[in-house]
């Protein structure tokens, strides 16, 4: 396991490379002028938009600026972004609000996604089944920003504001509860189909069968052997859906009015703020990378027959 460990993150190295390059390429390839409305109502002069350029090394071919990125990203910095701030420290105040509206939604994934899932498995062709298939068929239809909008105006409409916040400007844990539910409600739909339509499966595998006639009970034939074979692609949506929520979802954060990563990202884009653009999307990178060998690793855990050697 631990040579396995090691030979992935070693394969990190170039994917690293080769994604934080195409991050910077497309960022710094954009058009449109970084500088423009920096100066007020009036144009910059061209004494103030030489020293910008010399200070971020706009003025430096693309290949040079991405080498001096690239160094800077080795030793952990990320940059200072185009109004003076540390990107590191900018994301550092956002992440953890976006952790804990990650972990949230993970949750409520987890917790309902998958036990709906399960339910519906078992009672293949009942009532329960129909409505779990009918019911994240819905919500998987329905776009987010108006999952969104339908969440707040139930809770105005109810008179629950008091006790779940429709804005979560402070980031707090209650704040968080609602958008939680939100972003996580597509996530929620697709664990449950996906428990669903393994478990049936697997429930009509030889190895169940073997297991019914070996004179096992219910529970152990279903939590041993048919559930834990079942979760294996769960998990792996599980760990790629983790990634994306930990990169901060845009429309939910802003209709939350939640500070968090993904509302970073979206300002930093439409200030042409490269600098920021580009260290959030390489950590997000890293995030990714990190989270798919936790997901692999936990394979052998679920499948003992899975080998890393």
């Amino acid at each position: 396991m631990g040579t396995y460990i090691v030979r992935r993150l070693l394969q990190m190295i170039p994917v690293v490379i080769g994604a934080t390059f195409l991050i910077f390429f497309l960022v710094y390839a954009v058009p449109g002028e970084p500088w423009e409305g920096r100066c007020g109502e009036r144009e910059c002069s061209d004494a103030y938009i030489a020293k910008f350029k010399q200070d971020y090394h706009l003025d430096e071919p693309l290949l040079v600026q991405y080498g001096l990125y690239l160094a800077r990203l080795v030793r952990g910095d990320l940059g200072v972004n185009f109004y003076g701030n540390a990107v590191s420290t900018e994301l550092l105040t956002r992440y953890p609000t976006s952790i804990k509206l990650a972990l949230i939604a993970l949750t409520v994934t987890v917790v309902i996604g998958i036990s709906a899932g399960v339910l519906a498995g078992v009672r293949k062709g009942s009532f329960l089944d129909s409505l779990v298939i009918v019911s994240t068929l819905v919500v998987i239809s329905i776009p987010v920003f108006v999952i969104g909008s339908m969440a707040q105006f139930g809770v105005l409409k109810l008179n629950l504001n008091n006790v779940i916040p429709v804005t979560a400007s402070e980031g707090t844990l209650q704040q968080l509860i609602l958008p939680g539910f939100v972003l996580g409600s597509l996530s929620v739909a697709y664990a449950a189909r996906l428990t669903r339509t393994n478990l049936v499966e697997n429930l009509r595998a030889d190895f169940v069968r073997t297991a019914k006639a070996k004179g096992l009970t219910p529970a152990r034939v279903m939590g041993v052997h048919a559930l834990r074979n079942s979760l294996i692609p769960v998990i792996t949506f599980l760990g790629y859906d983790f990634g994306g929520l930990m990169g901060g979802a845009i429309v939910t954060e802003r209709i939350f009015n939640i500070n968090g990563v993904g509302g970073f990202i979206f300002r930093s884009i439409n200030q042409l703020d490269g600098v920021s653009v580009v260290g959030a999307v390489s950590v997000l990178v890293l995030i990714y990378l990190v989270v798919n060998l936790v997901v692999d690793v936990m394979y052998g855990v679920l499948d003992p027959r899975i080998s890393h050697d």
